[in-house]
C-alpha cells in the first residue's frame, strides 16, 4: 500500500524540470501502433512506468520482439499477430485495456484482457457497447462491462457511429477497429477529444480525416503502416502537478521542459492562466506533436467556472481543484461526469478530501463547487488513484499532508516523489 508524508515548503522555489515522466498516452500508443507495421519501430524516451510497460509486455505476448537498451526501445512486429496462450494483463491502465480492446476486436483470434483489482472494477461499457454495436464479439463480467474481457476478434464491417461521450479512449478504440475493417467507417464526437491517435496513425501512413461536419472518416488499411520513429515528449498531465505547485506557492517559478503543446493537451494550463497564473509557451518542434517548454510563475488566483472543453482537461481536474481551493471566490466544475469512471470516482474523491483539508465544497452529478480558503493539514485517502494522491501531495506544499495508499504513484509517475523533494 504505502503512505506518504508531505511537509509544507518553507521558501519559494525557482526550478527547471527536464526529467518529468514521458507522455503516458503516447507511450501506450507506441506499443500498440507498432504492431500495425511490418518494420521495426524506434521509440526514444518511452515511459517506463508499470502501466506502459504492461502495454509493451502485451505487444510481446502478441508476437512482437522487444529490445530495450535503456534509452531506445525497438519493437519489431511479427508478420502476423500471434494468438496468445495466456491472458494479457493491462495492470492499472484503463487506456491500455480500452485501446487494446479496439485493436484486438479487428484481429482474428481469441484474447483475454485483465488488470489489477482497481481496473477489474472500472466500467468498460463505454468502449465495449459501441464496439459490440459495430459487430465486435466481446464478453466479460456484467455482460462485458467488467474485466476480465474476452475478445473473439475478426475483421469488422464498416460503421457510422456518433458517440454520446467525448472520449479519446472510445474514439481510439473505434478507430483501431475501423482501420482493420472492410470499408470506410465514420466516427463523430460532439467535442474533439485528445487526438494523438489520429496524429500518430496518419504519421505512419493511415488515412484518417476530420470533415467539415465533424465526422471523422477512417479509411481501412491497404497494407502495413510505416514504422514509428519517435521521441516521446514530456507528459503535460504529469507536468501539470508542478505547474499547480508554482502557481500556489508564493513567489515560485517552474520551467517545464520538452512538453507536448498539442492544443487538446494543454487546456488545463489555459484554465490556470485564466485564473491568474503567469504562463508562457515556447514551441521549438512540430513533427508528430508540437513540443516546447512551459514556464509557470506564481500569481494570486481567482475563482473560475470550468464547463467547456472538459474532454481536454479531464485528467488534470483533480490538480486544478487544488488551485481552486486557494483561489479568491467560488469555482465551479460542470459537465465532468466522466470523472466518476476514472481510477476512482474523482468527483467524490476530490470533494471528500478537500473537506478534510477544511475547504468548503460540494459535489453534484457532473462536477463540484469549491470555495477558496486556506488548506489545512489532513490525512488523505487516495482511493488507489494516482492523480488524487499526487494532487494532494501538491496541496501538502502549503500545509502538511499525510496521504494513504500511494503505491499507485509508482505505477504512473515513478520519479514524482523525487521531483517533489527537489522543490525544497
Amino acid at each position: 500500500m504505502g503512505n506518504l508524508t508531505i511537509k509544507k515548503l518553507k521558501k519559494p522555489f525557482d526550478k527547471t524540470i527536464s526529467n518529468i515522466a514521458s507522455d503516458k498516452s503516447i507511450s501506450h500508443r507506441c506499443a500498440m501502433f507498432s504492431l500495425l507495421s511490418d518494420q521495426p519501430s524506434i521509440i526514444k524516451n518511452y515511459l517506463r512506468g508499470e502501466d506502459t510497460m504492461d502495454s509493451l509486455k502485451i505487444a510481446q505476448k502478441l508476437g512482437a520482439k522487444i529490445e530495450d537498451d535503456g534509452e531506445i526501445i525497438t519493437i519489431t512486429p511479427p508478420k502476423n499477430l500471434t494468438e496468445p496462450d495466456d491472458i494479457l494483463d493491462c495492470g492499472n491502465a484503463g487506456t491500455g485495456m480500452r485501446l487494446y480492446t479496439g485493436l484486438l476486436s479487428g484481429i482474428d483470434g481469441s484474447f483475454v484482457l485483465t488488470g489489477d483489482k482497481y481496473l477489474r472494477n472500472r466500467p468498460m461499457n463505454r468502449v465495449v457497447v459501441p464496439l459490440k454495436s459495430v459487430g465486435a464479439k466481446i464478453d466479460g463480467r456484467e455482460n462485458g462491462n467488467k474485466a476480465p474481457l474476452h475478445i473473439r476478434g475478426s475483421k469488422l464491417k464498416s460503421f457510422k457511429y456518433h458517440s454520446p461521450i467525448d472520449s479519446a479512449q472510445v474514439k481510439s478504440a473505434l478507430i483501431l477497429a475501423a482501420i482493420q475493417g472492410e470499408d470506410i467507417s465514420y466516427y463523430k464526437e460532439n467535442l474533439l477529444s485528445r487526438d494523438h491517435t489520429e496524429r500518430m496513425l496518419n504519421g505512419m501512413g493511415a488515412n484518417i480525416t476530420t470533415q467539415k461536419d465533424g465526422w471523422i472518416k477512417i479509411q481501412p488499411l491497404k497494407g502495413k503502416l510505416k514504422p514509428l520513429n519517435i521521441t516521446v515528449p514530456t507528459d503535460p498531465s504529469s507536468a501539470f502537478f508542478f505547474a499547480v505547485a508554482a502557481s500556489i506557492v508564493p513567489n515560485s517559478k517552474v520551467v517545464l521542459k520538452n512538453v507536448t503543446l498539442n492544443p487538446t493537451r494543454i487546456e488545463a494550463y489555459k484554465i490556470l492562466e485564466k485564473m491568474g497564473a503567469k504562463i508562457e509557451y515556447i514551441k521549438y518542434e512540430d513533427i508528430y506533436e508540437p513540443i516546447g517548454d512551459i514556464v509557470v510563475q506564481y500569481n494570486s488566483l481567482k475563482a473560475i467556472t470550468v464547463e467547456k472543453n472538459i474532454a481536454w482537461l479531464i485528467d488534470e481536474l483533480p490538480a486544478l481543484a487544488i488551485a481552486m481551493s486557494i483561489a479568491d471566490g467560488t469555482s465551479v466544475v460542470k459537465n465532468a461526469k466522466e470523472l466518476r469512471v476514472k481510477e476512482s470516482n474523482r468527483i467524490t474523491s476530490v470533494v471528500e478530501n478537500l473537506k478534510l483539508c477544511g475547504i468548503k465544497c460540494s459535489e453534484v452529478e457532473d462536477g463540484y463547487t469549491i470555495e477558496g480558503g486556506v488548506l489545512q493539514s489532513a490525512t488523505i485517502n487516495s482511493y488507489g488513484d494516482h492523480r488524487i494522491a499526487m494532487s494532494f501531495a501538491i496541496a501538502g506544499l502549503l500545509s502538511n499532508m499525510d496521504i494513504e495508499d500511494t503505491a499507485c504513484i509508482d505505477t504512473s509517475f515513478p520519479n514524482f516523489i523525487e521531483l517533489l523533494d527537489n522543490l525544497k
